[in-house]
């Protein structure tokens, strides 16, 4: 319960007339913002799939050393 309240009144805690930490919320700076969620979460995703494709290739090879060596 305290949880909740808590999470209900942070924004309205640093809020100041409407404004918040950065200024007055336009169009063009929510948009801005969600872009810059969407290019952080398409380079996550790009970056993570690299590195899986890197581990992949060195697991493959690991097995593949251990089956003719072994």
């Amino acid at each position: 319960m305290a949880m909740t309240t808590m999470l209900v009144a942070a924004p309205m805690a640093f809020a100041e007339n409407g404004e918040g930490l950065i200024g007055k919320a336009d169009d063009q700076t929510v948009t801005f913002f969600c872009f810059g969620v969407m290019a952080f979460f398409v380079i996550l995703v790009i970056g993570l799939s690299l590195i899986q494709g890197a581990l992949e290739r060195r697991k493959e090879r690991r097995r593949y050393d251990i089956e003719r060596l072994g």
